[in-house]
């Protein structure tokens, strides 16, 4: 299973969702959008938008699946099946 994690650090649905993934023990690829620069961050903001149509954050991907938002019930469901 691979999980990713767009972020931006002054995001409080950001905090609560890194604290659930943290709580259910499951590795994540963690990219706090904001604490990059340059071509990095610009990356990094093109990659939200490709896979939320937006710039909402967070942006949690496990496998395929992307859930823009903190929605712990379909993260949970996506987890622990």
């Amino acid at each position: 299973m691979r999980v990713t994690l767009f972020a931006l650090s002054t995001c409080p649905y950001c905090r609560m969702t890194k604290k659930f993934l943290d709580e259910t023990g499951v590795e994540y690829e963690l990219t706090e959008v904001d604490s990059l620069e340059g071509e990095e961050k610009e990356s990094a903001v093109a990659e939200v938008k490709r896979l939320s149509g937006g710039t909402s954050f967070p942006v949690v991907v496990v496998n395929d699946e992307v859930i823009v938002g903190f929605n712990k019930k379909r993260i949970k469901e996506l987890l622990l099946p």
